[in-house]
């Protein structure tokens, strides 16, 4: 929260205080003052009020707003109202898409039948690192920002000007016309969450996929924050699809088949009684945003191929609570589980080594520890 100076607002507090509701700046509220996070986290349900008396109404925003009346939500959670869509500068380079009505990717359909792994050359590989590097460094900018009251309308904002900061073309934006610079998928939703004016919740779990486009590449990651107090059990999934993507990155060096990594994913997740997502895969990636191989994350799978140096692509497993089987919302692109049970997801993009493999994405801390790590 921005840095000012007044009174901590929490009930009996009255303390000196210097953090500041970001809602109540962006309604226009004054004051708001908490001298702890902990503070503004235990007074949250009776302060988000005057967020709703500030709006002239006594109902929460993602309650009053439906877009879909007769759609039948598998979870609690529902859309909000979102910002409009984002522009990029002209001097920032962009890909093939960016421009194009239908935001198809011409260069992706062109080889799409192809099941060729392409072999980077050392030109290559280094315009990997740089754009994976630069894609790090703006999911740490989300990370900073990813907390109770934030909304993911937010989130993306500070995705889309750290992008730019960066001469970065943020990779999701009008990608099959998706309408934001990253992908934000809160508690049951388990990827292609659209960024929107719903705050996060004390509790919640917020994905935070990010691609960023930079000289001709592309650099995809992405992670699962905790949001304020997160019951154990959803802390426990969150924790063990973390071990499901680092397992997974254990086995990679050339000449392992692809295949084998749904095979290391799915036993570690079933063995702490999770399911494995198996609509969506990892995939190759370097000029082009999605390309071969497939990687499925679930076992005994039929992908293709065998790694080998040079080749780079993601591994993000989701793992859900319940079900593997998921559904889409009317917005053709927030998937959720069917049983409303939540979801969470890890991702790195990879390259393959003469010895094993090199995390292109992995955080700058001595132990590469993910923020959840950090906030226990």
């Amino acid at each position: 929260m921005p840095q000012t100076q007044g009174s901590c607002e929490t009930p009996g507090c009255k303390v000196p205080a210097s953090l500041q509701c970001p809602t109540c700046l962006k309604i226009g509220i004054k004051g708001s003052f908490f001298c702890t996070q902990d503070c503004f986290k235990s007074s949250w349900k009776s302060h988000k009020l005057l967020h709703q008396l500030a709006k002239g109404d006594n109902k929460n925003q993602s309650e009053e707003y439906n877009p879909w009346p007769y759609y039948h939500f598998t979870g609690k959670l529902r859309p909000a109202p979102r910002e409009l869509v984002r522009t990029v500068p002209e001097s920032i380079g962009r890909p093939d898409y960016a421009t194009h009505p239908t935001g198809i990717p011409l260069s992706e359909q062109a080889v799409l039948s192809a099941a060729q792994i392409k072999t980077l050359d050392d030109e290559e590989i280094e315009g990997m690192r740089v754009a994976c590097k630069l894609g790090r460094e703006v999911l740490d900018e989300a990370a900073k920002a990813c907390d109770v009251g934030v909304t993911t309308a937010e989130i993306d904002r500070i995705v889309h000007e750290a992008c730019i900061e960066r001469d970065c073309y943020p990779s999701p934006l009008n990608y099959y016309q998706f309408p934001a610079s990253c992908c934000t998928s809160v508690n049951e939703v388990i990827c292609h969450g659209i960024p929107d004016k719903r705050p996060l919740e004390d509790g919640d779990i917020c994905n935070v996929d990010i691609t960023v486009y930079h000289n001709g590449f592309h650099g995809d990651l992405n992670e699962t924050f905790l949001v304020g107090n997160v019951k154990p059990e959803v802390r426990k999934l969150v924790e063990v699809t973390h071990e499901c993507l680092q397992k997974a990155i254990e086995i990679v060096r050339p000449g392992e088949k692809y295949r084998e990594i749904g095979n290391v994913v799915q036993k570690h997740a079933q063995a702490h009684g999770f399911s494995v997502v198996r609509s969506y895969c990892g995939h190759g990636i370097h000029r082009l945003f999605h390309t071969a191989p497939n990687i499925p994350h679930y076992a005994k799978n039929k992908a293709v191929g065998v790694m080998k140096a040079g080749h780079v692509f993601t591994i993000e497993p989701m793992i859900s609570q319940g079900t593997w089987r998921d559904v889409m919302w009317p917005d053709d692109w927030t998937a959720v589980t069917s049983d409303g049970l939540w979801s969470a997801q890890f991702e790195h993009t990879l390259l393959v080594t003469e010895t094993g493999c090199d995390i292109l994405t992995k955080r700058f801390t001595n132990d590469g520890s993910p923020w959840f790590m950090d906030r226990s």
